[in-house]
């Protein structure tokens, strides 16, 4: 199994920046994609960004192309989502997800949330404006 504890989120004012980072356990962290979701209040979670268990294949939902970047650490276990230029709409609590090596292929798959088979605790962002 896979244990995933995400951090590094906060307050910020709009135009600000902030990195999360998603440390994972457990099984050998090369082996899995890894992915960003987001839920604000009274909405549906949402795909963010996922990158692929090489890491030589990245997807972005279109909010967030140009602004967000999705990157891992393998050697340290760790996913990483820097987001910059943030918007008072980026306000969600952001979740880590962890799906098998070869499970996706395209990106309808990797933005899918059934996709994934192990997910962390979630880490606020709060966007002012």
């Amino acid at each position: 199994q896979v244990q995933l504890v995400e951090s590094g989120g906060g307050l910020v004012q709009a135009g600000g920046s902030l990195r999360l980072s998603c440390a994972a356990s457990g099984r050998t962290f090369s082996n899995y994609a890894m992915a960003w979701f987001r839920q604000a209040p009274g909405k549906e979670r949402e795909f963010v960004a996922a990158i692929s268990w090489s890491g030589d294949r990245t997807y972005y939902t279109d909010s967030v192309k140009g602004r967000f970047t999705i990157s891992r650490d393998n050697a340290k276990s760790t996913v990483f989502l820097q987001m910059n230029s943030l918007k008072p709409e980026d306000t969600a609590i952001y979740y880590c997800a962890a799906q098998p090596l070869d499970y996706c292929s395209a990106y309808g798959c990797y933005a899918g949330p059934k996709s994934y088979g192990f997910w962390g605790q979630g880490t606020q962002v709060i966007v002012s404006s």
